[in-house]
């Protein structure tokens, strides 16, 4: 029966059991009026028409009430049952199944729930198919991978990672996926180096961290030394609106460079050898042009003269190659040692003034001093290392100025307790692309036609930067260049 037959019934019996009683009502009042009040038979009779009154009634009553209890819940019931099993389907509960046999409407509700919750189970088995194969297929190309690579979520929980990267962090699968990398890291030093750039720990120095970032990863896997260079790589997809990307997790990739690290210090080692062997011929020639030039064994004819400046200038270059190539050598063989002590930034400006003096004068160069006439703080550093560093940078500042020109050099403290030793030429200046090369080893500007070896720049950083210090340029095609020392008072 369906649910309109059902209140069709129940609305009828409600209507023929009101008629009833006011039938019954209107019948026992009639026969009381016939009967005379006196009469023996109208106290009975009046009894008897209460009494049926009572009856049907109480039983009119009982009816209502138990239809008022049985139909709203036959309604209610089946509606609480379904809201239930779509709430399961909701919660991917796809085996739920409905059993609604209480109406005709509810029967077909039941047989259409049931199909569908039928399909969505088998679109759901086959689409979580697909998913795994592709999970499965993703991960061996993951661990196909030689270099190790950890991939993390923005909460930093590990999504995946190879076997290669398990062998070097030394720990199982099972321990770390899903798992916080933080956590992971609290008893494993190589995870914790790894993630340090990802996260931010309290009281590091960025410049501390930007080292690191630079220098090669040192870990000792499969038996031996090895040498991996750490990539930080950022995943990001479409958000909600389609366009704005959203950043969903990172990857750590780890390249071995064992190979190309033992070969660079190869060429360090073999670089350091031959500097030293070419130090001993170059200084015998140099020892040789001063007695060709002492007048005591005779004067030289100018053609002579002529060639002896030209081997004494060339034999000058050549030991100021070799030495940028031995304190290269000393930085990257980590052979670098500091001899600090208490200098005055004046006396190393007046050092590199005088190491300068023949070159400015050669290009009529004027050395204008720069420096505050208060008192200005001591440095507690390796005065040779940082007044050969003055001495480069002036002497590129001479050779890139125009002759008849002017070079400043000089000093000043910050109020963060820093001095700035700087070297500013007015040359044609530096093209803005090539700033943070001309720090690299052996780079040279393009169309520069000055010669040079294209070290000093990059063993002058490497010294500052030993000292836990900056050195920076500023520089503008057509207005010049200033290169700025930074070292902590």
């Amino acid at each position: 029966m369906n649910i309109k037959s059902k209140l069709t019934l129940a609305i009828g019996i409600l209507v023929a059991m009101i008629v009833l009683l006011v039938v019954l009502s209107v019948v026992n009042l009639q026969i009381l009026t016939a009967t005379e009040p006196d009469s023996p038979a109208a106290g009975p009779g009046l009894q008897r028409a209460l009494l049926w009154i009572y009856v049907v009634g109480a039983a009119c009553i009982c009816i209502g009430i138990g239809m008022w209890l049985r139909l709203p819940a036959s309604i209610d019931n089946p509606i609480k049952e379904l809201t239930n099993a779509i709430q399961e389907i909701a919660n991917h509960n796809y085996e739920k199944r409905l059993e609604l046999n209480s109406s005709e409407e509810f029967s077909e509700v039941s047989k259409n729930f049931n199909r569908m919750a039928k399909r969505l189970e088998d679109y759901h088995a086959s689409t979580l198919s697909d998913m795994m194969a592709s999970k499965k297929y993703m991960e061996t190309i993951i661990n196909s991978i030689n270099e190790p690579i950890i991939g993390l979520n923005n909460d930093m929980e590990i999504l995946f990672i190879n076997d290669e990267a398990l062998n070097v962090i030394n720990l199982k699968r099972e321990e770390v996926i899903k798992h916080s990398a933080q956590d992971i890291s609290l008893r494993n030093d190589l995870l914790r180096r790894l993630i340090r750039e990802l996260v931010e720990i309290p009281g590091e120095p960025v410049k501390d961290k930007e080292k690191e970032k630079k220098e090669p990863l040192k870990i000792y896997a499969d038996n031996k030394e090895s040498f991996f260079q750490v990539k930080y790589m950022s995943i990001s997809q479409p958000g909600k609106d389609g366009v704005t990307m959203e950043k969903k997790g990172h990857v750590i990739m780890l390249k071995n460079i064992t190979e190309f690290k033992e070969l660079d210090s190869a060429k360090t080692t073999f670089i350091s050898t031959i500097s030293h062997e070419l130090k001993t011929p170059i200084s015998a020639i140099m020892m040789s042009l001063q007695l060709l030039e002492d007048q005591r064994i005779g004067a030289l004819n100018e053609e002579q003269e002529d060639l002896a400046n030209s081997i004494k200038e060339n034999s000058e270059r050549l030991l100021n190659i070799t030495g940028e190539l031995l304190n290269m050598t000393q930085v990257e063989s980590g052979k670098l040692q500091l001899k600090p002590k208490i200098t005055k930034p004046i006396e190393l400006i007046e050092y590199a003034i005088k190491a300068n003096r023949v070159q400015a004068e050669k290009f009529n160069i004027q050395i204008e001093v720069e420096y505050p006439d208060d008192k200005i703080s001591r440095l507690f550093a390796d005065s040779e290392k940082i007044a050969w560093v003055l001495t480069n940078l002036l002497s590129n500042a001479i050779r890139y100025s125009p002759e008849n020109g002017r070079v400043i050099i000089g000093a000043r403290q910050t109020d963060d307790g820093f001095i700035e030793m700087f070297v500013r030429d007015f040359g044609k200046g530096i093209d803005p692309r090539y700033h943070k090369s001309i720090f690299d080893h052996y780079f040279r500007v393009p169309g520069t036609k000055v010669q040079g070896s294209g070290l000093g720049l990059s063993i002058s950083r490497d010294f500052v930067e030993a000292h836990n210090g900056t050195l920076t340029v500023d520089s503008k095609l057509g207005e010049g260049s200033t290169f700025v020392m930074r070292l902590k008072a």
